[in-house]
């Protein structure tokens, strides 16, 4: 029974890492601090930045974990995460510029 709790001690940590900073997010759609809410950065609200960042950081994480790539060498990490920390935002970036044509009455 005690071998059982030492070797799962590691999906623990990932909880409540994931939790604090989920929990960090929702938080932060709770109280929406003005100058999150009223500063327009790239065609968006900066908090959505943040929630972006935040997403991006937990997708990341989880795929170190769960993907066992925390064991990995680092060039093998960064050859999986890379591209998707280019990737996803740019998607976003091309996402959230083209929206803004929806709200132009040309």
């Amino acid at each position: 029974m005690a071998s059982e709790t030492n070797g799962n001690w590691w999906i623990w940590k990932v909880f409540w890492i994931l939790l604090f900073i989920t929990a960090f997010e929702v938080a932060l759609g709770i109280i929406k601090p003005s100058f999150l809410v009223d500063t327009i950065f790239l065609g968006t609200k900066l908090i959505n930045h943040v929630f972006i960042i935040l997403t991006i950081i937990k997708a990341a994480y989880i795929i170190n974990q769960f993907m066992h790539l925390g064991h990995e060498k680092v060039t093998l990490k960064w050859t999986i995460l890379l591209p998707a920390l280019i990737l996803v935002p740019y998607l976003l970036f091309i996402l959230l510029n083209e929206g803004l044509y929806t709200y132009l009455k040309i």
